[in-house]
This record gives C-alpha cells, sequence and structure tokens, in this order.
C-alpha cells in the first residue's frame, strides 16, 4: 500500500530540516577551516622561541599543555593604538624545566590554558555529522517520495482516496444506466454486507467493466466507492510490471493486504489487460515476471485467504485478450459492458457537462445529441469543452451553437490549417475529390447523410473533408450499405480521374479503408457467393519478421481459397468503383458547377449541397 500524500504541511517541514542540515554543515565547516586553516600564525621550532625570549622580543605567552602561543613587543601610539591582533606564532610544547624562569627574568608575562584545540575539533566534526546524518535522511525521503520510489521496489503504487474523498456519484455519470444498474449490488454490499449474508448470498469478487476507451469505466469505479462510502484504491496494471522478477508480485500482496485493512473497500485496477494478458502466448518466450505478478493475483483474488470486504473493480477495453483464469467464477466473475451511448445517453451526457458550461440560447443539445452518432462520454465533454473555448476565444459569455458545430469538427476532423496554402490546381482536385465523395454518398444514400464538404486544410494530412452524420443509431449494417459506404470512399478518386484525368496521392486513405472494408465483407461478413457462408478471418496472422501475431485479423486459408478470396476483394472493390463512376457520369455538369461555388467559398453545408444539386439536375431537364 501506498502511504498517504504529503501535506503542504508535511512538505514545509521536510524543506526546514534541509535547510537547517545544510547550514549546520556549513557552520562544522567553516568552524573546522577556521580552527586549522593555515593563517597569519609562524610556527617556530622550540630553539627559536628560546632565543626570541632572551632577546627580549616577547611580550606574552599561553601556556596550554600541548603547544605555546606568543605574541611579540610592538609599539604603538596614541594616533594608531595597537588593535588586539591573533597570536604571533605557535611553538609545540617541550619538557623545560628553565622556561618559567627565563620568562620570569625577561619580564614575559605569562599564564596557563586549558588546550581547547581538540575540543573545538570534537565539536565541529559532532555538527558536521549531525548535518550529513539530517541531509541524508532529506534526501533518502526524496529519492523514495510518497510510494516507497526506488528503494522500495515491492510497495504497491495505488492511490488512495477515503471515504470523504471521493465526490462522484451515480448522478455525475450519465448514458450508461445499464452499467449502473449492475453495479448496484456492489454499492448495497458494501453498505450493509449482512443483508446478504444472512440468505447466504456472495457477492462477486471482481467485477470488470468493458468497453471502448472514453466510456467512463473510471468515472463508474468511482462512483461506486462514492456511493458506498468507502475508501478507493486505483493503479494501473502497468505500474505492477517491472524489470525484476519478484517485484510486481510483491506490490500486489501488498496491495492486498493494505487493502485488507482498509475494509470494506474497493480495489481499482485500470488498464487490466497489461497485467492479465493470456499466459503462454507469446511467440518469443514467455515473460516470467508478468505471469508471476498474474499469478499472485489469480491467488489473492480467489486462494486460500479470503479477503472479506475488498472487492476488486477492473477496467480494460480488450477482454479477448485476457488470461481465461481470470475471468472464472471466484475473480473476475461478472463482467458489465460501458458501452457508446445511444441518443438518449448522449442527451444525458451532454447535460452533466452543460452544468459547468454557460451556453447560449440558441444551443439545441437535442440535436447535438442526434448528430454526434458514435461519440463515447470522453468525446462529448471534449466536445461541450472545445465550445466553451472557442467562445472565450472570440470574447463571448457564452457558447453558442456555431461554437459546438466548429467543435465538431475539431473533433472529427482536427483543426483548421488557414497557414497551408494550396495552389490553384491543388484547390481544384481537392475541390473535386471531395464533391466525389459527398455527391455518391448523398446520392446513394443509406443510413448517413452528408453535413458538410471543406477544401480548408484540417489536421496533419487532411487537404479537404467530408462529414457525414447517420440519421439515427445503428448497431448493424446491411450488404447494400456496405457496397454503398464503399462506393463513397472510392468516390473521390474516380472523380479526379473523370474530370481532371488522373488521379494523384490524395486518395491513399480512401484506399487502405476501402481495402480493408471489402476484405471484412469476403472473409468476416460471408458477403461474396463464390467464396460463400464462411469466416475466415478470426485465425492468426503472418506479421512482422515473420511471427505469428496473437488474435490477429488475418487467416489460415491458403491455396485455391486464398486465390478466390483476393479475386472477390478484388472484384468487390471494382463493383464499388463501377457504381461511384456511374453516379458521377450521370451528373458531370452539375459536378462542375458545384465546384465551381466550392472553390469560391471554400465549404458547403449539406442543405447547401443539395440544393445546388437538385438545381443543377433541374436544369439539365430543362435543356
Amino acid at each position: 500500500m501506498s502511504e498517504r500524500e504529503p501535506r503542504p504541511d508535511d512538505r514545509r517541514d521536510r524543506r526546514a530540516r534541509a535547510w537547517l542540515a545544510a547550514l549546520t554543515v556549513l557552520l562544522g565547516a567553516v568552524a573546522l577551516l577556521a580552527e586549522f586553516a593555515p593563517g597569519a600564525t609562524a610556527v617556530l621550532p622550540y630553539s627559536e622561541f628560546r632565543t626570541r625570549v632572551q632577546s627580549g622580543r616577547v611580550a606574552s605567552v599561553l601556556i596550554s599543555e600541548r603547544m605555546i602561543r606568543g605574541r611579540y613587543r610592538r609599539a604603538s601610539t596614541a594616533a594608531a593604538p595597537r588593535p588586539r591582533a591573533p597570536m604571533d606564532f605557535e611553538v609545540v610544547r617541550v619538557t623545560d624545566p628553565q622556561l618559567i624562569g627565563l620568562l620570569t627574568e625577561k619580564g614575559v608575562t605569562f599564564e596557563g590554558t586549558p588546550d581547547s584545540r581538540w575540543m573545538s575539533w570534537l565539536l565541529t566534526t559532532g555538527l558536521m555529522l549531525i548535518g550529513v546524518l539530517l541531509l541524508g535522511r532529506w534526501i533518502a525521503q526524496r529519492v523514495q517520495g510518497p510510494s516507497g520510489g526506488v528503494l522500495a521496489f515491492g510497495k504497491s503504487r495505488g492511490k488512495v482516496a477515503g471515504e470523504k474523498d471521493v465526490k462522484v456519484r451515480f448522478d455525475d455519470v450519465a448514458g450508461v444506466d445499464e452499467a449502473k444498474r449492475e453495479l448496484m449490488e456492489v454499492v448495497e454490499f458494501l453498505r450493509d454486507a449482512e443483508r446478504f449474508k444472512r440468505v447466504g448470498a456472495r457477492i462477486p469478487r471482481g467485477v470488470l467493466l468493458v468497453g471502448p476507451p472514453g466510456t467512463g469505466k473510471t468515472m463508474l469505479a468511482k462512483a461506486v466507492a462514492g456511493e458506498a462510502g468507502v475508501p478507493f484504491i486505483s493503479l494501473s496494471g502497468s505500474e505492477f510490471v517491472e524489470m525484476f522478477v519478484g517485484v510486481g508480485a510483491a506490490r500486489v500482496r501488498d496491495l492486498f493486504e493494505g487493502a485488507q485493512a482498509q475494509a470494506p473497500c474497493i480495489v481499482f485496477i485500470d488498464e487490466l489487460d497489461a497485467l492479465g494478458r493470456t499466459r503462454g502466448g507469446n511467440p518469443m518466450g514467455s515473460n516470467e515476471e508478468r505471469e508471476q505478478t498474474l499469478n499472485q493475483l489469480l491467488v489473492e483474488m480467489d486462494g486460500f485467504e479470503t479477503n472479506n470486504g475488498v472487492i476488486v473493480l477492473a477496467a480494460t477495453n480488450r477482454p479477448e485478450i485476457l488470461d481465461v483464469a481470470l475471468l472464472r467464477p471466484g475473480r473476475f466473475d461478472r463482467q458489465v459492458l460501458v458501452d457508446r451511448p445511444d441518443r438518449g445517453g448522449r442527451l444525458a451526457i451532454l447535460k452533466v457537462h452543460a452544468r459547468t458550461v454557460s451556453l447560449g440560447p440558441d444551443v439545441d443539445l437535442e440535436t447535438i445529441a442526434a448528430e454526434t452518432t458514435g461519440y463515447a462520454g470522453a468525446d462529448l465533454a471534449n466536445l461541450i469543452n472545445e465550445a466553451a473555448l472557442l467562445a472565450a476565444r472570440r470574447g463571448a459569455s457564452a457558447a453558442g451553437s456555431a461554437d459546438l458545430q466548429e467543435a465538431m469538427e475539431r473533433v472529427a476532423a482536427g483543426l483548421e490549417r488557414r497557414s497551408r496554402v494550396l495552389s490553384p490546381d491543388e484547390r481544384r482536385r481537392v475541390a473535386y475529390h471531395e464533391l466525389g465523395h459527398a455527391l455518391v454518398g448523398e446520392v446513394l444514400g443509406g443510413a448517413s447523410r452528408v453535413t458538410k464538404v471543406s477544401i480548408v486544410p484540417r489536421g496533419h494530412g487532411a487537404l479537404g473533408y467530408t462529414l457525414k452524420r447517420p440519421t439515427e443509431d445503428r448497431y448493424m449494417m446491411t450488404e447494400s450499405e456496405l457496397r454503398a459506404q464503399l462506393a463513397t470512399l472510392l468516390g473521390g478518386r474516380v472523380a479526379e480521374v473523370l474530370f481532371l484525368g488522373e488521379v494523384s496521392t490524395g486518395a491513399a486513405s480512401d484506399l487502405s479503408q476501402a481495402t480493408e472494408m471489402a476484405r471484412a465483407m469476403v472473409v468476416e461478413f460471408g458477403m461474396s457467393d463464390k467464396v460463400g457462408a464462411l469466416s475466415l478471418g478470426r485465425g492468426r496472422q503472418v506479421g512482422d519478421w515473420g511471427l505469428m501475431t496473437e488474435h490477429g485479423g488475418g487467416s489460415e486459408h491458403g491455396g485455391e481459397l486464398a486465390d478466390l478470396v483476393d479475386a472477390e476483394i478484388r472484384q468487390t472493390v471494382a463493383a464499388a468503383e463501377g457504381v461511384a463512376r456511374k453516379v458521377l457520369e450521370d451528373r458531370g455538369a452539375a459536378v462542375h458547377a458545384i465546384a465551381a461555388t466550392l472553390l469560391e467559398r471554400e465549404h458547403l453545408d449539406g442543405a447547401e449541397l443539395r440544393a445546388l444539386l437538385e438545381d443543377a439536375m433541374r436544369g439539365d431537364a430543362d435543356r
């Protein structure tokens, strides 16, 4: 278990101790240097000392057990009185019974003093040792940090939030009502475990939250802890595994020991697939450290020790690669799907995030929810924030409908790049390319409609873009809809060939998506009469360096069947290309007219595009 996070007062105390240690070392060093550093005091042989006493040059001496220190006679005037100066010379004392008589005879003032040199040395050395110890302790604390650092490999790095620190509640998590209902049992158990025990019920030891990225899995886990009023311990699966064998297992043990001490509590492991990947699936050999860590987690969750009151929540977006031992009853025996929200869920999420943002009166969240099909909760939160940033940038007090529309384009296509200036030929090619996508998609229809066409560069490599929005939430697609999408993808390339005479590199991404879609239709969805109702896309595939990769999307078929699959993929793409060509050839005059308008305005929304297409087609019919 990790220690509590240091408070500001603790940090101030540590800084004060560090300064005190440094000051102590400095003072000790200065004192030691002052004591032993060579200065103006001369060291005389004892014979020279006697000679100078006899000559009357010595005025006074200070006699200690080991040393004799003295001053010479000097004349001083009233105008320039002699200041008090340090001793002029030092002599190592030797046994001389006649010394006192000689000093008395020559009128030398003398007195005895204890030998304090070694005492001062001990004092300064002690000060320095104390300072070094304080400074070393401060450095060790900085190296270790709140979680033990490099000096405590086996300590868990989980972050502990007390029951009063978790502020998230189920009301703060919208769009996942089914998941919240599933997790309410966990909350009820943590609130009143005796009610379940009386009837012999056993709450699931572990709950696995499964869903795409950004759908709110971490927020749900925090909400469970907040609703139940119990401590919340969170960490990532990657924080267990280190380069040293045995460290991960030690961290798992420490995690559950600390959790048991705080029970009832919730342990949340994010990105569980970093730790719980299937054992023995690596073709290059097993990872002993990761497997030991996983084995320890399996033991802690359902071993000889019973962790009463400790419920483990975990999140992953790749459940298919988890070890089967993790998913059996007694461990993560309940899986809760946290999927992308439907239209009602998106509206609820938008309302939650709109609480902290000023929205203009022209904003209709229901319309935004309808236009954001496929968005996850994190995407919607980012959408609201981007709209607020745009409003603040132009000095408005509230985000309007135009800000939200611009934010949706930013999320979908990236930032506008007005600084990327295209040549006239490139702008013309981009206009025809994007119109090819838009017109083919609009004519063939299907489950989506064009909402905007633009020739303004956006993002990393898009020189133009065509936005299409689904008309409703869809969970499956028919073969005709897929073929219409395939033709729409190829519409840009076909438009370049028909109206500009040759293709360009701008269709590279379209070809990649079209090829993958055609392959899925043939080998996964059984949409080829010649190949038949077979699913050939779930085996392993040959990846980099010729190794067979896990859970790939390739196939294990070969020979004549592989040649037939390749031929069918090629034929599927060619048929879609033919459909796109027919659509654009029949509307050649309309394409030229709309392209001229697009080059002038730089962008058209869906309604404008449809109006221009109807006008152009009506004009052709009149002629």
